[in-house]
C-alpha cells in the first residue's frame, strides 16, 4: 500500500469549505470522488487544515492510500484533468505509511488581502475583503506586534473552537501595501478556529483609527473572544503553506 502526499490548490468561493458534510459542495468530496474515478477504488482524504467556506488554498495538503502503480510525475496532470477548474493538484509525492498531514505540521502561513477604496473591485473582490475607508499601515504594524509571540489567543478564537489548549506561537505577522491593497502574511505553529480572520478584523479597526494599536495587547490580554471586534470575511483568506 502507498501513501501519497498531495498539495493542493482551490478558489474556495463556491465551496461550503474543506470538510465534507451533507447537502454542501466542499473541496473533500470534490477531491474524493475525482481521485475514487481517477485511481479506480473509493479514497478516503486526510487534510492538514479545514479551511472554512469562502476561504482558499495554495498549498492546502491531503494525504490518500492507494494500491495503484501511478507514477508520481505524472499524477498531478492526471488528477487536475479530471477536477473542476477551482481545483488543482499541483505536486504529489510518496510519504511513510505514519505521516499524518494535520499531526505532523511543524506550522502554517496564511495570507489575508485588504482592498481599501470608496468602491469595491469587481476583479480583488473574490479573493480580498474590500472596505470603503481609508487604513493606516503603520498603526497596523503597531497593533501587529503585540501578536507575535508565544500567546494565548483564546480572545481570537470563534464560537465553536474545539481545543482547550488555546496557546499558539506566531512567528511572523508582515503587513505590506501596494497602493490600496493590504497584504497580512502570518505564519505559526499552529492556528485556532478563525484566528487569523478575527485577528485581521481587529487590526483593520485599528487601521481605521476606531482603536489604538496597543489596545491589541490587552484583548490578547482578556482571553475573551468579546473583547474582540468583529471577524474579517473569508474571502481575503488564503492557506499559502504547511510546513514540516
Amino acid at each position: 500500500m502507498r501513501k501519497l502526499k498531495l498539495t493542493v490548490q482551490y478558489d474556495g468561493t463556491d465551496f461550503a469549505g474543506y470538510q465534507r458534510q451533507p447537502n454542501a459542495a466542499t473541496v473533500q468530496e470534490t477531491l474524493e470522488d475525482c481521485l475514487s474515478r481517477c485511481l479506480g477504488h473509493p479514497v478516503s482524504l486526510t487534510a492538514a487544515s479545514r479551511t472554512d467556506a469562502g476561504v482558499h488554498a495554495l498549498g492546502q495538503v491531503v494525504c490518500l492510500e492507494t494500491e495503484v502503480g501511478l507514477p508520481l510525475s505524472a499524477a498531478p496532470t492526471a488528477f487536475t484533468s479530471a477536477l473542476p477548474s477551482s481545483v488543482a493538484v499541483i505536486e504529489a509525492e510518496e510519504v511513510d505509511a505514519a505521516f499524518h498531514p494535520r499531526f505532523d505540521a511543524r506550522g502554517k502561513q496564511y495570507v489575508y488581502r485588504v482592498v481599501s477604496r470608496p468602491v469595491r473591485s469587481p476583479f480583488l473582490g473574490r479573493y480580498a475583503w474590500c472596505v470603503p475607508y481609508g487604513l493606516e499601515p503603520e498603526r497596523m504594524r503597531a497593533g501587529a506586534a503585540n501578536v507575535v509571540g508565544r500567546r494565548d489567543f483564546r480572545s481570537f478564537c470563534a464560537a465553536g473552537g474545539r481545543t482547550e489548549n488555546a496557546v499558539r506561537d506566531v512567528t511572523r505577522l508582515d503587513i505590506t501595501c501596494e497602493g490600496d491593497l493590504f497584504e497580512f502574511r502570518i505564519e505559526a505553529d499552529g492556528f485556532l478556529y478563525k484566528m487569523v480572520r478575527n485577528i485581521v478584523g481587529t487590526l483593520v479597526e485599528v487601521g481605521r483609527d476606531r482603536m489604538a494599536p496597543e489596545q491589541v495587547g490587552r484583548i490578547i490580554e482578556a482571553r475573551d473572544r468579546r473583547a474582540a471586534p468583529p471577524t474579517a470575511p473569508p474571502q481575503g483568506l488564503c492557506l499559502v503553506r504547511v510546513d514540516y
